[in-house]
């Protein structure tokens, strides 16, 4: 029987009392566990004490997850955010490079919200801060007042693009996704491909054109109760079929090494 891929979950640091913590959310490890049938191992955002390939070198795929907080601007020669906007420099040091090279090595990457925006930095891209102060976007932000059921419920449409990654995943032409989020990506970085977007224009999806594996960002969250719908779980059986995909391999290349 072949193993569990092992596929990296990257954290945010996270203030708790008087001590610091890596923390990523449960939903993010379930689905990995559950949908991509993977092993999930949660990465330190650590980027002063560990190099990007020694990381990718012990790992058969990585998902880049959503966050409360915001990628620092100066990444993409972006405006000062406004006050009092959370970021996390530890996660921006220790995630950007590490998506440049696990794409550059062929490792499966699937980068969910912050994940998918921090995919569009690190090639060069930009971003909407606030995307509902920017015209002719709608509101994309969910209402915290209301229960988690109501915040991550179906929100808008996405437009999916014919010949991309997603539509060869069978994905209808029209999805119904989850909308969580302020920021937004602006200018697409030079080879990415625009794989979904929302009915106001936003862009919603991107792979990389030129990627040796499976590396796609969403900017919505299929890891939310994941089973129950067709959609969101498509995309994770086709992450973890990758991680499947390169565990074999190296599994084979240990052998003949052996």
């Amino acid at each position: 029987m072949s193993r569990l891929p092992l596929i990296g979950v990257t954290a945010c640091t996270k203030q708790v009392g008087l001590h610091a913590y890596h923390i990523s959310g449960d939903k993010y490890v379930r689905a990995v566990a559950v949908a991509a049938k993977g092993l999930p191992l949660i990465l330190p955002a650590l980027a002063e004490l560990l190099d990007p390939n020694d990381i990718i070198d012990g790992l058969d795929g990585i998902l880049f997850t959503g966050s409360p907080s915001n990628i620092e601007p100066f990444h993409y020669q972006g405006q000062a955010s406004a006050p009092g906007t959370a970021h996390d420099s530890a996660r921006d040091a220790t995630t950007l490079p590490l998506i440049r090279a696990a794409v550059a090595a062929g490792i499966p990457v699937l980068g969910i919200c912050r994940g998918f925006q921090e995919m569009n930095v690190a090639f060069g891209g930009s971003l909407h801060q606030n995307v509902h102060l920017v015209g002719p976007y709608m509101d994309h932000r969910e209402d915290p007042s209301q229960p988690l059921e109501v915040q991550y419920a179906p929100a808008h449409a996405v437009h999916i693009q014919a010949g991309g990654v997603l539509a060869g995943l069978g994905l209808p032409s029209e999805i119904q996704v989850n909308s969580i989020h302020a920021q937004g990506v602006d200018r697409p970085a030079p080879g990415l491909r625009v794989e979904a977007v929302a009915p106001d224009g936003l862009i919603e999806a991107i792979s990389v054109t030129a990627g040796k594996a499976f590396a796609l960002g969403v900017q919505w969250h299929p890891e939310w109760q994941v089973s129950s719908n067709p959609h969101y779980l498509a995309i994770f059986r086709a992450f973890g079929e990758a991680c499947r995909k390169r565990a074999t391999q190296r599994d084979a290349d240990a052998s003949q090494n052996a």
